[in-house]
């Protein structure tokens, strides 16, 4: 592996450790008697304005239009309509399932990139895919009970997820991560905003629930998002999409760390697997890396 690689799976890391914890975040905003129309508009909201902010402050290379408006609707149109699936599979079927069919958008990934990108698929990929996507379905607890619409719309985010990476990485120019993210940030929250419209607002009403979603704010939007788009540019869509599956792993450990919940069998079970499939992603990339000056 080297060095663009390492800084890029170190940055996916830090992605998946940020979206890792938005939801034990969420939780506590939930708590304190915030929708989720509302904590995705102002979560986004507050990060593009932050986001904006440090471009200028910065003095940041700006985008080109055309650039600004193909990251302002993949945020609008892409990311949104991925967390509405997501959303409304949860009104249909199981946690578990939902999440489960989630994650299988690295094999739809896969496909793409090697259709597309025309992307070599590797035993050690298809290996790392098989491992990374078992322990993702025992941590999730392996429940594919409910209504077909739910599992349909569960299928369709992970769908909506893979066009979303596929044409990131397609369009994404090196060292422009915080400015495409900036404007994805922007078309979420109009999206956001529009929809909290109809829905109504309900924000935080305590102290914890407001701080709760500074963190989300920070830690999960921005410094997430921007690692994720940079980390993309330098480790191609496959490997990033499995190591992006970090993130159920550590949800179920922040869980157990700061919401007490219960470390079962299962769990440790699919986390040791989601672990050997991170451990092949690197091996493989090693594997290329030496066979590089041969070519």
């Amino acid at each position: 592996m080297n060095q663009r690689e390492k800084s890029g799976a170190a940055l996916v890391a830090l992605s998946a450790f940020g979206f890792g914890l938005m939801p034990i975040f969420a939780k506590v905003c939930y708590a304190a008697g915030s929708s989720t129309y509302t904590l995705l508009f102002l979560r986004f909201t507050a990060a593009a304005i932050f986001m904006m902010a440090m471009m200028k402050a910065r003095r940041l290379p700006r985008l080109s239009k055309k650039e600004a408006w193909t990251f302002f609707f993949l945020g609008a149109i892409g990311d949104s309509a991925q967390a509405f699936c997501y959303f409304m599979a949860l009104q249909y079927a199981s946690a578990g399932a939902v999440s489960l069919l989630l994650y299988t958008y690295p094999a739809m990934v896969m496909v793409g990139s090697a259709l597309i990108f025309k992307e070599k698929i590797t035993a050690d990929k298809v290996l790392s895919l098989v491992l990374a996507t078992g322990g993702a379905f025992i941590i999730m607890g392996g429940n594919l009970n409910g209504e077909p619409l739910g599992l349909f719309l569960a299928l369709l985010s992970a769908l909506v997820y893979t066009t979303y990476i596929l044409y990131s990485a397609k369009y994404l120019r090196p060292g422009v991560g915080a400015q495409s993210s900036a404007y994805m940030m922007v078309g979420n929250a109009v999206t956001y905003g529009i929809i909290s419209l109809f829905v109504g607002f309900e924000p935080p009403q305590t102290r914890v629930g407001l701080f709760a979603l500074v963190l989300i704010t920070l830690l999960s939007t921005i410094v997430a998002f921007w690692s994720y788009m940079e980390g993309l540019g330098r480790l191609g869509p496959i490997k990033t999409s499995l190591v992006a599956l970090l993130e159920p792993l550590l949800t179920v450990i922040f869980s157990v760390i700061i919401l007490g919940e219960a470390l079962t069998r299962d769990i440790v079970l699919g986390g040791c697997l989601v672990m050997a499939s991170l451990f092949i992603t690197v091996r493989a990339s090693q594997k290329e890396a030496r066979r590089e000056p041969e070519a």
